[in-house]
């Protein structure tokens, strides 16, 4: 059975350059990513993105401009078993708004586009945050 996780790559616009949120984990390698998490019984994608984001970042759903129509599915391994992580854009519309962190991060960073790819590490959320600046480029500047 694939794991299935889902989440928002979350931008800011307040400060000059367009800004993407990377967590840390505070378990496993502490690797960083947007705020996402596993699909509980009885929830659609959206649900998950909504709460996970919630519970990780301390962002409501009337924080943020959710953009549907930009959606990007990865799928990969996570110690021999796959998993599919979907995410969409949104961005923080609430300027007076920053992170609140959950146990699960340890530390959290806003970051213009090539300083959130290098960050991250992999390949696929690479490619993931540049399809989607191209998007907050070609259709929200």
């Amino acid at each position: 059975m694939v794991k299935r996780a889902c989440g928002f790559i979350i931008f800011r616009r307040f400060r000059g350059p367009i800004e993407y949120l990377l967590m840390q984990a505070s378990y496993g390698e502490h690797h960083w990513t947007p705020p996402k998490g596993h699909v509980d019984p009885g929830e659609n994608d959206m649900q998950t993105a909504l709460r996970e984001t919630e519970e990780e970042a301390g962002f409501k759903k009337e924080d943020l401009n959710i953009f549907p129509d930009a959606k990007q599915e990865m799928n990969y391994n996570v110690k021999g078993k796959p998993k599919t992580v979907i995410y969409w854009l949104a961005e923080l519309i609430k300027e007076n708004r920053d992170v609140k962190m959950s146990n699960e991060h340890q530390d959290y960073k806003w970051l213009i586009l090539d300083e959130a790819c290098k960050l991250s590490g992999f390949k696929d959320m690479e490619e993931t945050l540049r399809v989607f600046d191209k998007y907050i480029h070609d259709n929200l500047s």
